[in-house]
């Protein structure tokens, strides 16, 4: 088995920084999906492909991946920068872009 350790990206959906603090320690798919032919649900025989460990730091999750002799790849972490958006940044003086409307 191999898993993979990662720091999730932040949602598209919200502006928030929620669940991207912590490192997650997932197995990857080992075996295919199955699709159930009387209703066509999708399944894998695979169990390992539902857990998703988090922890704190990559330390940890690499600690207990040696401790278990789990196979590993650490997925670096990718810093972005943010900034604040203001509504009052439409009208400053110094924008960059000129206002068409």
């Amino acid at each position: 088995m191999k898993a993979k350790i990662y720091k999730p990206a932040k949602t598209s959906m919200q502006s928030g920084l929620g669940k991207t603090r912590k490192w997650v320690f997932e197995y990857q798919k080992q075996k295919d999906l199955i699709r159930e032919p009387l209703m066509g649900w999708t399944g894998s025989q695979d169990t390992n492909e539902q857990v998703k460990l988090l922890f704190d730091d990559v330390d940890q999750a690499i600690n207990y991946a040696k401790k278990n002799n789990i196979e590993y790849e650490v997925i670096p972490e990718i810093e972005k920068k943010y900034r604040s958006k203001l509504y009052s940044d439409n009208f400053r003086f110094d924008r960059k872009d000129k206002w068409t409307h």
